[in-house]
């Protein structure tokens, strides 16, 4: 049983890495057979599957729907264009902003939302938009990591480790990991002014983008202070954070309905999902719950353990580097589906606190896709907008932005948070 699940898992991996586009195919096959194998029971699935997690992203898929749809993000943006005397400025104000924005909406949707504005900048200036939109890209990337909501790897933190919102700012008494993102995210900003140190023509907004509907950013913000005020009851039930986020998204569509083309945008909502991710997910909790029974979850524990000995700061330097080179070539949401109880089992093994590896794994994992151009999704979204609009981008090109980024922001977070969680 378990020579079969080891073949499958390794099997999954490689596949996936292969063939990228067909992953959520492999995953759930993986799933299929460890059922049909019987290494997990099929009662066993329903609590398996982390249904706040699910929750968690299928709400706020739908709520940044509204958001982006509502305009609110190019009014912002036509205001950085305003603060901005060049294009240099320019293009380090809109990747900030695409930084911020992803901390709290997928990073995809963030790139959607700011390259575009990024691109119409460019072509009325006559410039390659390549470099600016690949650095909105990279920063979006960046600091998905800084929130429970940014990213799909935070939510899958945040529910393993039981943390709340507030716990990414603020846990144990120490700074959280919010402040190592945003410390790498500001060390960015040196890089960008020495890369676009000759972008210096002028630039400002024609006109200002109308706002349509102000109630997706009150329903934005309304939803983040409820996972803050859910964070301090730490007797709630596990679907909380799931349910504050599906509401907020249902109120969103009920309200949207209200309007003339509200069964347009309700269905718009409804394509917003990504399913495919969902369903990822899905199969990955089934395949993890599984190589975990059979005991390959605590062998790779027990190799790394084995590595690292008692040394925690050898360990952490392995989990950070190490994820940093997956990242950039292997999915990151499997990576650290797998890495999660690993990294439990080598601290229970070794009796080492738990939070100082979970949060270089996040570091690792999340910002190490930046150091190629197919290390992460908002990465390969850039380079289609700029193929789409007529400017094909090479690796050189994305190196020239992305490496720098990586290790400059990966540098920061690595020391910040040895120093504060050590």
């Amino acid at each position: 049983m378990k020579i079969l699940a080891i073949t499958a898992f390794a099997a999954m991996y490689v596949l996936m890495t292969l063939f990228s586009k067909k992953r959520v195919w492999f995953v759930l096959a993986t799933a299929v057979l460890f059922l049909c194998a019987g290494i997990i029971p099929l009662s066993h699935i329903p609590s398996t599957i982390n249904w706040n997690v699910l929750m968690m992203m299928t709400g706020t898929m739908v709520l940044v729907y509204y958001f982006i749809e509502s305009k609110m993000p190019n009014l912002i943006a036509d205001t950085l264009l305003d603060l901005s005397p060049n294009v240099m400025w320019v293009t380090i104000f809109m990747s900030l902003f695409a930084g911020l924005i992803s901390a709290f909406i997928d990073n995809v949707a963030t790139v959607l939302m700011v390259a575009p504005v990024g691109l119409a900048i460019c072509k009325k200036l006559k410039i390659s938009p390549v470099p600016m939109v690949l650095a909105i890209a990279v920063s979006s990337n960046l600091q998905g990591a800084a929130t429970l909501v940014g990213d799909t790897t935070s939510i899958m933190l945040g529910a393993y480790a039981k943390m709340d919102f507030t716990d990414f700012f603020w846990m144990n008494g120490r700074p959280g990991i919010f402040f190592s993102v945003e410390l790498g995210a500001l060390m960015t900003v040196p890089v960008m002014l020495f890369l676009f140190r000759k972008d210096k023509q002028s630039v400002q907004a024609d006109q200002k983008t109308k706002v349509t509907d102000y109630a997706p950013t009150f329903l934005l913000i309304t939803m983040v202070a409820a996972l803050i005020i859910a964070s301090f009851n730490k007797d709630k039930p596990e679907i909380t954070n799931g349910l504050i986020c599906c509401i907020a998204a249902l109120i969103a569509v009920l309200l949207g309905l209200l309007k003339p083309s509200g069964t347009t945008h309700a269905i718009g909502a409804l394509k917003s999902i990504d399913f495919e991710t969902l369903l990822l997910l899905t199969g990955l909790f089934v395949v993890i719950e599984g190589i975990t029974e059979v005991g390959l979850i605590d062998d790779i524990a027990t190799v790394l353990g084995g590595v690292g000995g008692n040394n925690i700061f050898l360990l952490y330097t392995i989990i950070v580097w190490g994820s940093v080179l997956a990242s950039a070539f292997i999915d990151n949401i499997p990576y650290v589906a797998t890495m999660l109880p690993v990294i439990r089992g080598i601290c229970s093994a070794n009796n080492l606190p738990p939070m100082l590896l979970f949060f270089g794994l996040l570091i690792g994992a999340t910002l190490g896709g930046n150091l190629t151009p197919i290390g992460a999704s908002a990465n390969i979204t850039a380079a289609g907008l700029l193929k789409k609009n007529g400017y094909p981008s090479g690796f050189k090109d994305f190196a020239k932005i992305g490496i720098p980024f990586t290790l400059v922001a990966v540098i920061s977070g690595y020391l910040f948070t040895w120093i504060v969680w050590s």
